[in-house]
């Protein structure tokens, strides 16, 4: 779908979700990151890939239990704990350690050219996700960062979508209206969430051969058509 909704003034900036909108885990799997297992092999030389994926399904489940995204060392420790390793200070430190992003992180193709001609037009730009806090630095690494004036991140403001909070923080520091952003994410239920309190939306489908029941998109590059 991709008719224009009515708003009582023009669209003036885009609200952009992180994760399956501006970028992707390289490998495919997003939490732990991709190094974990051979960081904690380095430590417990012993645990099985099948004892991996039961800790780390439980690491998913305490993830989707949280108010908002965990403390990186709590998340950890979950996971450590169903594995019997001891999350000693010295693992910990190691799994938390900086790797620079580009190692396990890549835009979609469609990111970089888009948000340059958003940038040229005019349009202003902020982020919605659930993240931890250190995204920001992690946009900056990947080539992106400088075309976003604000920052919603669910590990910082203690809520995650579809919590009014977290959409009403992206939008007020632009000083703009909700009816003048245009929020996009890979979720269609977050989309809905926004288009109830006021902001346009669109769901990023990529990947889908069906549509969902809120206005879509499937490249990014369609977001131009709305300014």
């Amino acid at each position: 779908m991709t008719t224009r909704p009515a708003s009582p003034g023009p669209l003036r900036a885009v609200l952009f979700d992180s994760g399956g909108v501006l970028m992707r885990p390289i490998g495919g799997r997003w939490n732990p990151r991709a190094d974990f297992e051979q960081t904690v092999l380095a430590h417990a030389p012993s645990i099985t890939p099948e004892q991996f994926a039961a800790a780390i399904s439980t690491g998913d489940d305490f993830f989707a239990a949280s108010p908002s995204t965990p403390d990186y060392d709590d998340y950890h420790r979950v996971i450590l704990d169903h594995l019997g390793v001891d999350p000693a200070p010295r693992l910990l430190a190691d799994l938390r350690r900086e790797v620079p992003p580009e190692v396990f992180l890549e835009t979609y193709p469609d990111v970089r050219e888009t948000l340059e001609e958003l940038s040229r037009r005019g349009v202003r730009m902020a982020v919605v996700s659930d993240a931890w806090p250190d995204l920001p630095d992690i946009h900056a690494a990947l080539g992106i960062g400088r075309f976003f004036e604000a920052y919603a991140i669910s590990a910082v403001l203690g809520c995650t979508k579809p919590d009014p909070r977290i959409y009403h923080h992206a939008s007020a520091a632009l000083d703009l209206a909700p009816a003048q952003c245009l929020f996009v994410d890979d979720d269609p239920d977050l989309v809905a969430a926004a288009i109830r309190l006021g902001y346009a939306g669109r769901a990023l489908c990529r990947d889908s051969a069906d549509l969902p029941d809120v206005p879509s998109l499937t490249s990014l590059t369609e977001l131009l058509r709305f300014f």
